[in-house]
C-alpha cells in the first residue's frame, strides 16, 4: 500500500479497522508513533525482514527449526490488544514497535516523551510486555539543526526513561534510506533484534496458548465441555503455525484433533458416548462431497464454530484442511491414501452414531468425494507424474466405481425394463440432496456434481460412466500388478452384463476370476464365482462346460446340501436326456466326480506269472451328495516289453517291487489343480522394536519370510484351464466292472484279471460311465504298474553256513525254480561226481514243494542214486511256477596240495613271504574251489557250478637247537569258528632212513583245540651214523569237530609236508663278561673284559665246500665274520664291534675274541648278541656289496638278518652315516658280501644269559620326581 493510502487510513475515525499494510496471514506487529517515517521505510523493511533465517527453538524438547520470518505491519490501536479470554492468535499482535526521528531535546521533551508515556500505559494496561522504541538518525536533520544536542543524548533520554532495565528495548536506525555501509550495518542490527524479539514473543505467546489449549483438552470429561469449541482453539494454533509456514506442525494439530474425533466415535460404539457427540447424530440432508478447491471452507467452519455441523460436515471440512496442508507440503499421494480412509471410515462412523442417512446418499457422497480428491490430485500434478503413481489413487477409482456400480442398482439403471417410477423418485430425491452446484466448479464440464448428474438421468449415460470407471480400473489394476484387485473389479462388470444379459461379455471376466482364485486357493471366491459361471454357462447353452462346472459344485463341501443335490440332479437329468439318443458321448474330468485314493494289489507285490490271477481294489471317494448308478467303470491299461526283459525275472522283480502293495494317491481338492496343499509352510517369526535410547520396547509382531512364496501369482497355466477334448486310449487291455452304485464317500471297486502275455503293464486311465456321460482320470499318478513274467527254470546251489569246511561235512540246498517248466515223473538231476568231493544223504533226506508266493504246497522223500561217475537226484512232480527246495552234505577231502605248495614256495620265497605276512594280517583261511557239472531236465547244456571250501588248519614248522641235540616243532593253527578234536599225530621222514629217529615228546593221544587257536607238537632227531644233508617230513594229525557226534564214515587226515636242509650245528658260541681286575662285581660306567669263543664242532663236509672256503696242503680254513650288538641298550661296546677271522674247518677248532664293553645300567643284564656270518668273496653280483678294509674299520656297522629270507641274507645296513657315505666312495667297486648260516647251524650257548652290574656309587640315595 502506498503512503497516501496509509495517511489517509490514519486520518480517518477510531470506529474505522486498523490499516494492514500486507493482506497474507502473517504474525501482526502494530507500529505507533511517526507513520510517515514508518511508511517510508516499510518497502525495505518487508523485503529485509524474512531475508535471513532464524534458529526458533520450542519447549517440551520439541527440536528446533529453521524459519523466515515475515509480519502485517499495522497501525497501533489499544482495540487490537487481546482482552481477557480472547483465544484468536491470528489477530494478536506478536510485537509493539514505536518509531520516532526526533533530534531536538525540546520537542522530546514536549511531545516524543508524552506519547511514548501514553503508548507505553496502554501496552501496561493490557499486559503486553513486547515493545520495541526505534530512533532513526538523519544526517538532513542534523545540517538543518546546528545547535541540536547529539542524537545519542535522545537515545540516552529515551533509554533512560522507558529502558531503564531493558535498554536492548531501544534501538538506533542510522540513515536507512541511504545506500551506506554504515546504514546497512545500521539495518542488519536492527533487524537482528526485530527477528529476535518477535521468535521470544512467538514462543512466549505460543507456549502459554498451549497450555491454555491442553488445559481445556484436560476439561474434556466434565460435563458441557464442547468439541467444537475445543476444536475452534486448536485450529487457531493450526493457522499459526501455517501463518509461520510450518505446515508439518500444522497438519499435527488437525490429525491429532482426527485421532480425538474418531477415539470419541469409538467410544460411543462402545456405550460409553459423550453429550456433546448428540449435535453430530442429525439427519443427512446434504450429500454434496468434499471441497478441496477452498484453503478454507468458512461455510463448514461457521457450522462448526456454531455447533451445527453434522457428521459430514466436519469430516469434510477437517480433511479438507488436512488436504491443504499436504498439498503445501507437496505430498499429493498421501491425499489419496487418507481420503480412502476417510471414506471407509466416514461409512463406519455413521452405523456407530447410528446416523439417519437416506438410501444411496451416502453413496452419492463417496462417489462425489473420490472424484472430487482425483481431481484436486490432477490439478497439482501434471500426467507423468499421476500415471507413475497409480498404485496411490487407483483405490478411489475402485470406490467410486463401487458406489456408482451401487447407485445404479438403487436407481433401476441395471434393470432389464429399466427404471420404476420408485426409482425415479429416489433419484429425484438423491439429486435433491446435492444442491446447487458450487461456483468453483460451474465453467468446469468434468466436475463431479456433472458427471454424477449425468450418470444418474438414464439407463444410457450411466453404463456409460460405469463401463469407463470399470475398464479404467482394470487396467490400472492390471498396471501395476494388483491382479486380484482386477479380477475382483472384472467380477463386478460380469455381474452387470449379467443383469444386461450379455453372457458372452460375463463370461471372460469370470472365468479370469476364477483361474486367478483357483492358483491362489480362495475356496469361498472359488465356489461364488463357479455359480455365477454356471448360470453363464447355461444361458449360453454350453452344454460340457456347464456339467463340468455342475459336477464341481455338486461336490464343493461350501454350498448347501440342497445346493449340491441341485447341481447333481442336473448331471443326472442331462445324462438320462442324451441316453434315449445317439449322439456323441460328454466326457468331463474325474477330479470332480471322484477322486482316486488308494490302489492295492493281490498279489501285494504286483507281480505274476503267465497265466496267474491278479485282483486290483480301488478305493474311490465320491465327491456327489446322492448315489450315482455306474453304468460302467473301466481301467485303460498299457502293454509293453521292454528290452532289458531278461532282468524281469521272478526274484528281480520281487526285490524291486513293494512289498505291502498299497499305492496311496495325493489328496486333490476338487476344482483345485494347484492346491494350497502344495505350497511351501508359514515361516513365522517374531519381531520386536526397541527403542534406541533405553531398549524399551516398542512395538512387537510376527513377521512371515517366506511371503513371496506364498503370496506370488501363479502364471498361466494349462492345467488351470478347463480341460477339453478329453480323448481316451484305444487299447486291447481294459479292465471292467459294470452296473455299480456308487454312494457317497468311501467306495471300494475290486478288478480280476488273468495274465497272459509277458510284460509291464501300466495303468493309464479310469473311466465312469453314467449314460452319455463319462468321468475321465487322464493320468493315473504316480505311475501304477504290474508285472507278467515268464521265467525259464534256475537251480541254485548255496552253502547253509556262511562259508564251506574242508575236510568235514557240509549241508548245501538245492533250489529248483520251475519257472514255465512243469515237473514231470522221472525228472532227475545228474551230478558229476568228484573224488574230492562224494555227496552225503541221508534216506530221509526230504523236498519241499513251495509256491512262488513262498507258501509251503507239499514235501516228499528224496530218492539219489549214485554210481562210480554220476549221483542222480529224483525230482518230485512239481507244477510250473513253482519251487523245489532240498539239503545234501557234502565234504571236501583236500589232497596234499600243500606239499606243492611249499615246493613252489622255495623256488620263489620272496613271494611266500609275502603271502605269509598278508595271511598273518588277514587272519583268515585259504580257500579251494570245486566245480561240479549237473544236468538239468529242462536243459541240453550242462550246468556248472563252484563250492568255495575253507581249509580250517594252518601249518608251520621250525627247527629247534640244543648244543648238538635237534628238535622239530609243528604248529597248527585253527583259523575256523568250531572246536576240533586232534588225535594220532605223526611225523614221517620220506628218506626211511633207519639211522634217523624222530621221537615224539607230545604224549597226549587226543587233544582239542578251539577256534583261532594253536597247538604245538614237537620231535626230537636222533642219528647214530653221520646226519643227513636234509630231511623231508610229512606231518599228519586225524580231527574232527569236537561237538559232532561219532561219524559213520571215517575223515581224511590233515596232512602237512615239509623239508629241512643244513640243520646240524657247525659253530658253538659262548660269550663271558669279566669285572676289572681286583672287582667282583661289574660296575656302571666301568670297563669289563667281553670274551667270544667261536668253536668248529665237525670237520669239513659238503655243507663248507662253497666260495668262503680256502685249502692249502690240506689245511682247509674258511672266512667268518663277527658282531657284537646290544639292541637292548644296556651295554657301550668300546673299540671295534665287528670284525672277520680266519677259521680252520676242523673238528674243536676254537677263535676267541677279546674286547671292552660297559654297562649303562644296574642290574641283572642280558649278556649281548653275538652274530656270526660267512664272508665270501665279491664276485657274488646280487647281494649289497663291501669293502672289506672299510667295514673292519668301522665300529658301527651291524647286520640285520632275517633267518627265513636265506635268500637275502647278506644284506647290511648301518646305523650311523658312515656306510652311506662309503658305499658313496667305493660304488662301482668289487665288494666282498655277507651270508648267514642256516638255522641250526649256530648255537649260541650264552643266549638269554645274564650277569649282575652294581651301581657305582652305594649312596642309599632314591630320587623321586613329582610332577
Amino acid at each position: 500500500m502506498d503512503p497516501a493510502a496509509a495517511a489517509a487510513a490514519e486520518e480517518e475515525g477510531r470506529e474505522k479497522p486498523p490499516v494492514i499494510y500486507t493482506m497474507e496471514n502473517k504474525p501482526i506487529v502494530t507500529c505507533a508513533g511517526d507513520q510517515n517515517l514508518f511508511t517510508s521505510l516499510y518497502p525495505t523493511l518487508s523485503q529485509q525482514l524474512p531475508r535471513e533465517p532464524m534458529e526458533w527453538r520450542r519447549s517440551y524438547g520439541r527440536a528446533p527449526k529453521m524459519i523466515h520470518l515475515e509480519s502485517n505491519f499495522v497501525q497501533f490501536k489499544e482495540e487490537l490488544l487481546p482482552k481477557e479470554g480472547n483465544k484468536a492468535l491470528l489477530t494478536f499482535p506478536f510485537l509493539h514497535i514505536y518509531w520516532t526521528e526526533c533530534c531536538d531535546t525540546e520537542v522530546y521533551k514536549t511531545t516524543v516523551k508524552d506519547d511514548i508515556t501514553k503508548w507505553q500505559n496502554v501496552l501496561k494496561a493490557h499486559n503486553s510486555a513486547d515493545w520495541l522504541i526505534v530512533v532513526v538518525e538523519s544526517d538532513a536533520k542534523k545540517k538543518n539543526k546546528t545547535n541540536i544536542l547529539p542524537r545519542t543524548s535522545i537515545v540516552d533520554k529515551i533509554r533512560n526513561d522507558f529502558c531503564n532495565k531493558q535498554s536492548d528495548r531501544c534501538v538506533v536506525l542510522s540513515d536507512p534510506l541511504k545506500d551506506s555501509s554504515r546504514s546497512q550495518e545500521s539495518w542488519n542490527a536492527f533487524l537482528t533484534k526485530l527477528r529476535t524479539l518477535l521468535l521470544m514473543s512467538f514462543t512466549k505467546n505460543l507456549g502459554k496458548f498451549e497450555d491454555d489449549m491442553r488445559t481445556l483438552r484436560e476439561k474434556r470429561t466434565e460435563p458441557g465441555w464442547s468439541f467444537c469449541e475445543y476444536f475452534m482453539v486448536q485450529e487457531e494454533l493450526a493457522f499459526v503455525f501455517e501463518m509461520l509456514q510450518q505446515f508439518e506442525d500444522a497438519l499435527v494439530q488437525y490429525d491429532e484433533l482426527d485421532a480425538l474425533f474418531s477415539q470419541y466415535v469409538v467410544n460411543f460404539g462402545a456405550g460409553d458416548g459423550a453429550n456433546w457427540l448428540t449435535f453430530f447424530c442429525q439427519p443427512v440432508r446434504s450429500w454434496n462431497g468434499l471441497i478441496l478447491r477452498k484453503p478454507i471452507d468458512m461455510e463448514k467452519r461457521e457450522l462448526i464454530q456454531n455447533q451445527e455441523a453434522t457428521l459430514l460436515d466436519l469430516r469434510s471440512y477437517l480433511f479438507s484442511r488436512q488436504c491443504t496442508l499436504l498439498i503445501f507440503l507437496q505430498r499429493p499421494w498421501e491425499v489419496s491414501q487418507r481420503a480412502l480412509e476417510l471414506l471407509h471410515n466416514c461409512v463406519q462412523e455413521l452405523k456407530l452414531l447410528e446416523v439417519s442417512v437416506p438410501p444411496g446418499a451416502l453413496d452419492c457422497w463417496v462417489f462425489l468425494s473420490c472424484l472430487e480428491v482425483l481431481q484436486r490430485i490432477e490439478g497439482c500434478c501434471d500426467r507423468a507424474q499421476i500415471d507413475a503413481n497409480v498404485s496411490h489413487t487407483v483405490g478411489l477409482w475402485s470406490y467410486a466405481t463401487e458406489k456408482l456400480k451401487s447407485l445404479g442398482y438403487l436407481c433401476g439403471l441395471v434393470s432389464e425394463k429399466g427404471p420404476n417410477s420408485e426409482d425415479l423418485n429416489r433419484t429425484v430425491d438423491l439429486l435433491a440432496g446435492l444442491g446447487a452446484e458450487r461456483p468453483e466448479t460451474a465453467n468446469a464440464s468434468q466436475s463431479p456434481y456433472k458427471k454424477l448428474k449425468e450418470a444418474l438421468s438414464s439407463v444410457e449415460a450411466f453404463e456409460k460412466h460405469y463401463l469407463d470407471l470399470s475398464h479404467a480400473t482394470i487396467e490400472m489394476y492390471t498396471n501395476i500388478g494388483r491382479i486380484r484387485s482386477a479380477k475382483l473389479v472384472g467380477k463386478d462388470l460380469a455381474e452387470f452384463y449379467m443383469r444386461k444379459k450379455g453372457p458372452q461379455k460375463a463370461e471372460v471376466y469370470l472365468q479370469g476370476a476364477l483361474k486367478t482364485y483357483l492358483a491362489e486357493g480362495w475356496a469361498l471366491l472359488v465356489t461364488h464365482t463357479r455359480k455365477q459361471l454356471a448360470e453363464c454357462q447355461k444361458h449360453l447353452g454350453q452344454i460340457e462346460n456347464y456339467l463340468q462346472t455342475s459336477s464341481l459344485l455338486a461336490g464343493d463341501n461350501h454350498l448347501s446340501e440342497d445346493e449340491r443335490k441341485s447341481f447333481c440332479q442336473e448331471i443326472l437329468d442331462f445324462a438320462n436326456q442324451q441316453a434315449e439318443n445317439e449322439g456323441q458321448k460328454v466326457t468331463l474330468p474325474m477330479h470332480s466326480f471322484a477322486q482316486l485314493k488308494t490302489l492295492h494289489f493281490d498279489p501285494p507285490n504286483a507281480v505274476v506269472h503267465v497265466g496267474g490271477k491278479l485282483c486290483i481294489e480301488l478305493t474311490l471317494l465320491s465327491q456327489m451328495p446322492i448315489p450315482v448308478r455306474l453304468d460302467q467303470i473301466a481301467i485303460h491299461v498299457h502293454f509293453s516289453i521292454e528290452k532289458n526283459s531278461y532282468r524281469k525275472t521272478a526274484e528281480w522283480l520281487t526285490k524291486h517291487k513293494t512289498s505291502n502293495g498299497v499305492i496311496s494317491f495325493p489328496n486333490e481338492v476338487a476344482g483345485f489343480p494347484l492346491s494350497k496343499n502344495n505350497l511351501p509352510a508359514l515361516e513365522l517369526y517374531e519381531m520386536y522394536e526397541r527403542s534406541p535410547s533405553d531398549n524399551s520396547l516398542n512395538t512387537a509382531g510376527i513377521i512371515c519370510k517366506n511371503v513371496h512364496m506364498l503370496l506370488r501369482r501363479q502364471e498361466s497355466s494349462s492345467s488351470l484351464d478347463i480341460p477339453s477334448g478329453l480323448t481316451l486310449e484305444d487299447g486291447a487291455h481294459v479292465l471292467k466292472c459294470n452296473n455299480l452304485i456308487l454312494e457317497p464317500g468311501v467306495n471300494k471297486i475290486t478288478f480280476s484279471t488273468q495274465a497272459k502275455e509277458p510284460g509291464t503293464y501300466t495303468l493309464r486311465q479310469l473311466c465312469t460311465s453314467v449314460g452319455k456321460v463319462q468321468f475321465v482320470l487322464l493320468h493315473i499318478y504316480p505311475i501304477v504298474q504290474y508285472d507278467v513274467y515268464s521265467q525259464e527254470p534256475q537251480l541254485k546251489v548255496e552253502p547253509m553256513t556262511d562259508s564251506l569246511l574242508a575236510g568235514i561235512p557240509q549241508k548245501v540246498r538245492f533250489t529248483v525254480t520251475t519257472g514255465h517248466y512243469s515237473m514231470k515223473n522221472g525228472d532227475t538231476l545228474q551230478l558229476s561226481n568228484a573224488d574230492a568231493m562224494p555227496i552225503l544223504y541221508h534216506p530221509e533226506s526230504k523236498a519241499v514243494i513251495y509256491s512262488n508266493t513262498r507258501e509251503k504246497i507239499s514235501e516228499s522223500l528224496l530218492r539219489i542214486q549214485s554210481s562210480e561217475k554220476i549221483t542222480s537226484i529224483s525230482l518230485p512232480v512239481a507244477p510250473a511256477y513253482h519251487v523245489i527246495e532240498f539239503e545234501l552234505e557234502v565234504m571236501y577231502l583236500p589232497s596234499a596240495t600243500e606239499s606243492a605248495v611249499e615246493k613252489e614256495n622255495t623256488i620263489n620265497k620272496e613271494v611266500h613271504r609275502k603271502k605269509r605276512e598278508k595271511q598273518k594280517q588277514d587272519n583268515c583261511m585259504a580257500t579251494v574251489d570245486q566245480k561240479v557239472t549237473i544236468d538239468c531236465p529242462w536243459s541240453i547244456y550242462s550246468t556248472i557250478i563252484a563250492l568255495t571250501f575253507c581249509l580250517p588248519f594252518n601249518a608251520k614248522h621250525s627247527l629247534l637247537s640244543a648244543g648238538k641235540r635237534k628238535y622239530v616243532q609243528v604248529c597248527v593253527q585253527n583259523l575256523s569258528e568250531l572246536c576240533f578234536q586232534l588225535s594220532n599225530n605223526s611225523l614221517k621222514n620220506f628218506a626211511e632212513c633207519t639211522d634217523l629217529q624222530l621221537v615224539p615228546l607230545n604224549l597226549e593221544s587226543q587233544q582239542v583245540i578251539y577256534s583261532k587257536q594253536s597247538i604245538f607238537f614237537v620231535w626230537e632227531l636222533k642219528w647214530t651214523k653221520e646226519h643227513p644233508l636234509s630231511l623231508q617230513c610229512l606231518f599228519s594229525v586225524s580231527f574232527r569237530p569236537a561237538t559232532s557226534e561219532e561219524q559213520s564214515f571215517t575223515l581224511k587226515p590233515f596232512t602237512y609236508e615239509f623239508q629241512v636242509e643244513n640243520f646240524f650245528t657247525l659253530y658253538h658260541v659262548k660269550t663271558e663278561i669279566f669285572p676289572p681286575l681286583g672287582a667282583e662285581y661289574c660296575k656302571t660306567g666301568s670297563l669289563c673284559s667281553l670274551e667270544v669263543s667261536i668253536t668248529r664242532l665237525a670237520d669239513l663236509s659238503e655243507v663248507d665246500r662253497d666260495e668262503a672256503l680256502t685249502e692249502s696242503d690240506g689245511y682247509c680254513t674258511t672266512k667268518l665274520m663277527y658282531e657284537v650288538v646290544d639292541n637292548s641298550s644296556n651295554w657301550a661296546v668300546c673299540g671295534k664291534s665287528s670284525g672277520v677271522i680266519s677259521m680252520p674247518v676242523a673238528a674243536r677248532a676254537t677263535h676267541k675274541v677279546h674286547m671292552e664293553v660297559m654297562p649303562l645300567f644296574a642290574g641283572y643284564l642280558p649278556f649281548p648278541d653275538v652274530r656270526l656270518f660267512k664272508y665270501l668273496p665279491h664276485h657274488s653280483a646280487h647281494s649289497m656289496q663291501l669293502d672289506a678294509d672299510s667295514w673292519i674299520e668301522n665300529d658301527n656297522l651291524s647286520v640285520d638278518k632275517n633267518v627265513d629270507d636265506q635268500a637275502d641274507s647278506s644284506s647290511i645296513r648301518s646305523r650311523g652315516s658312515l656306510h652311506s657315505a662309503a658305499s658313496g666312495e667305493h660304488k662301482g667297486l668289487p665288494m666282498p658280501r655277507l651270508q648267514s648260516f642256516s638255522s641250526g647251524q649256530v648255537f649260541n650257548c650264552s643266549t638269554g644269559m645274564q650277569i649282575l652290574v652294581i651301581p657305582s656309587k652305594d649312596d642309599h640315595v632314591l630320587e623321586v620326581n613329582i610332577t
